[in-house]
């Protein structure tokens, strides 16, 4: 039987050029990362002429709008301040206007009660209680202004005050000075430190130790 002929195997040995080009070919394949060192400073840009002129631009903005605010703060409190006072006012002196209508009840009554001679009083009863019904009317009015800070003003003997009293006569009063009331026609009153209506009066001429005859009275405010 006939042999077949052996096919001869060949072994390549790797030489040493074909073992440097594989390294150079794994070393191809490596991937190298750039180191970064860690004291580098990315994007930050020294500042210039640009941005200070921008921040000092800023600075004055702001130092605007705060004093913007603060006259706005103040004004704000201005406007409470007045309306607190204009309320305060308005409560202060509500009465004002119904205490202007009823001192003409003051006067009627006061004017009834001197129209009734004192003798008539004695003599009759019924005249007599009248009166006395009157009396406590008058007194329970002047006492509800009271109440309310409506005062009357009487100033019989005192200096004449433009302010609060209207003269409207001089007469002669050798037992005043000149410049002194010396009688009162019609009462005045004040709402709290508001007039409401002057005392009408007669002024004194002279005759006592601040003036003398003849001396010129004031009436003027």
């Amino acid at each position: 039987m006939a042999k077949r002929p052996q096919q001869s195997e060949t072994t390549q040995t790797p030489t040493e050029e074909n073992l440097a080009e594989q390294g150079k070919t794994a070393e191809g394949d490596e991937t190298v990362e750039p180191e970064i060192a860690a004291n580098e400073d990315i994007g930050e840009v020294p500042p210039g002429d640009n941005e200070l002129d921008e921040t000092d631009a800023l600075r004055a903005e702001v130092a605007a709008l705060k004093e913007q605010l603060l006259r706005s703060m103040a004004d704000a409190e201005n406007t409470r301040n007045r309306a607190r006072k204009d309320r305060d006012e308005a409560a202060k002196y509500a009465a004002s206007g119904i205490a202007k209508d009823l001192l003409s009840v003051a006067d009627n009554l006061r004017r009834a009660l001197e129209s009734v001679p004192a003798e008539a009083i004695e003599q009759n009863e019924h005249l007599k209680s009248l009166v006395t019904g009157v009396e406590m009317t008058e007194k329970s009015l002047l006492e509800a202004f009271e109440k309310n800070h409506i005062k009357r003003i009487d100033p019989v003997g005192e200096r004449l005050n433009p302010h609060y009293h209207e003269a409207m006569v001089e007469i002669e009063d050798p037992e005043r000075p000149a410049g002194t009331v010396s009688q009162v026609f019609e009462p005045g009153y004040v709402l709290h430190d508001r007039l409401l209506r002057p005392a009408r009066v007669a002024v004194s001429k002279g005759g006592g130790q601040n003036g003398g005859p003849g001396g010129q009275v004031d009436t003027q405010a």
